[in-house]
């Protein structure tokens, strides 16, 4: 059982005994521990509410609900939704703030709490932590039984957010449905199951094979769309009927393609295409990405005469860099695209448009356009952390061992080698510690996170 407290929200397994697990009690706790601060932080009082479809959550969804009720905060309940249309829809309708129930790429045994501010927003680091004060304080007071929250039903955000989407000057719907793209969809049984066919559907695709899109939250995988969950996927677009493969996580703000042989366009690609279509566009512009990422965004970007800036892991800390900076399209290497035209949010459904503008108007079949840009390979591994392990002195022995190379510690600990780099961090959401390495063929990537991987055991074993 686990329960992990992190920027990324209140995310645990669901049963066994509070503060060890992402129990009833746990859920309530937090909740009216968001609400009070929603409420301190904003005139308004009304909070968004959204969830995926996973198994728990219909009931965390009650839970969640009627602890704002009982603050005497209304809650506009979206229901089976996206993250970014939950993003969306707190700055749209007025709210303090917004909860998205969602474990994001987690099994289904996971849920969490996702906060955001009434920018539709993650909350700041400063800000998750006066949350998780008042939580341990159980500083909260509930309202009279007169003034109880009221609950509103809304079916209509993801209609909105797709209508967004459509305004965009970047998305060309004529383009896209000049080429008749035929394509199969893997939404794991969640929330993309209906909302990606939705928008596919408005963008002028007729030819959509759904696969695991029915919203049961009984995911038929692994949800992470990493190569080795997206088999199933990858069999069908073999048999060469399709132009493309579209996989999305279970709240939709992850994007993996899949080219048409069935062979993988790379998760870590998907940001570089879109920011590649986008900077040809406006002629230029600058880019984040967090630290994990390819450097394959940085070499797209000053292709365009742009600037390249890395922010830590975490979509608040890419956020607050890509306003630093200035940038007009930037995310996170694991298939995140955020494009500040649109929200500051992690959102699939504008990648899949601008995505789907950009193959168009290219010409070329999606194995052709992966060809067209820098080839680097990234070695995904992690390390299972035990209580007696500790993080800190590990990676602070690391940085002193590798202290000739360049070496950046914003966020855990990347050392560069030239074009190759390691990047190693403990995870925001699991207990694990994360090893990533990028190089130019997969052999040497794996070979360079197997030095590192063995360097942390002989730390470890000290």
């Amino acid at each position: 059982m686990a329960l992990i407290k992190s920027i990324s929200g209140i995310r645990g397994t669901i049963g066994g005994r509070a503060g060890d697990a992402l129990t009833p009690i746990d859920v309530v706790k937090f909740t009216a521990a968001f609400g009070t601060w929603a409420l301190a932080h904003s005139q308004h009082r009304t909070i968004v509410v959204g969830r995926d479809a996973r198994l728990s959550g219909d009931m965390v969804n009650k839970l969640v609900i009627g602890t704002l009720q009982g603050l005497g905060i209304d809650v506009i309940d979206l229901g089976l939704s996206t993250t970014p249309t939950v993003e969306m829809a707190v700055p749209a309708r007025k709210a303090a703030g917004g909860i998205i129930l969602t474990a994001s790429h987690n099994p289904k045994q996971w849920n969490a709490l996702k906060l955001l501010n009434e920018k539709g927003e993650f909350i700041s680091d400063a800000d998750g932590k006066h949350v998780l004060e008042l939580a341990e304080q159980e500083a909260f007071d509930f309202a009279q039984v007169t003034k109880l929250g009221q609950v509103t039903n809304d079916n209509s955000a993801l209609k909105k957010h797709i209508k967004a989407i459509l305004a965009l000057p970047l998305v060309d719907v004529e383009a896209i449905k000049a080429k008749n793209f035929r394509v199969v969809v893997d939404a794991v049984n969640s929330s993309g199951g209906f909302a990606v066919p939705q928008l596919l559907e408005a963008l002028g695709v007729t030819t959509i094979e759904k696969l695991y899109c029915e919203p049961t939250g009984d995911f038929a995988h692994n949800p992470e769309p990493l190569p080795e969950n997206l088999r199933d996927i990858a069999k069908v677009l073999e048999k060469g009927s399709f132009d493309l493969g579209i996989v999305v996580d279970p709240d939709v703000d992850r994007l993996a393609l899949i080219n048409e042989d069935g062979t993988m366009f790379g998760e870590e690609y998907t940001l570089v295409a879109v920011a590649d279509y986008v900077l040809g566009q406006l002629g230029g512009g600058n880019t984040v990405s967090n630290l994990s990422s390819t450097r394959a965004l940085r070499d797209v970007t000053e292709k365009h005469g742009g600037s390249y800036a890395a922010a830590a892991v975490g979509e608040v800390n890419v956020v607050t860099k890509m306003k630093e900076t200035n940038t007009v399209i930037g995310g996170e290497g694991n298939g995140g695209i955020i494009y500040p035209e649109l929200h500051y949010g992690r959102d699939a459904l504008v990648g899949i448009a601008l995505f789907l503008t950009h193959l168009a108007k290219s010409g070329k079949t999606m194995t052709q356009l992966r060809a067209s840009y820098p080839n680097y390979f990234i070695s995904k591994n992690k390390i299972e952390l035990t209580p007696d392990i500790d993080t800190d002195k590990v990676l602070v022995q690391m940085e002193k061992r590798y202290a000739k190379q360049p070496v950046n510690t914003i966020d855990g600990v990347k050392i560069e080698f030239d074009k190759e780099w390691v990047h190693l961090r403990k995870s925001n959401t699991e207990p694990i510690i994360r090893i990533y390495a990028e190089s130019d063929s997969n052999a040497t990537a794996d070979h360079l996170a197997q030095k590192i991987i063995g360097d942390i055991k002989e730390i470890i074993s000290r």
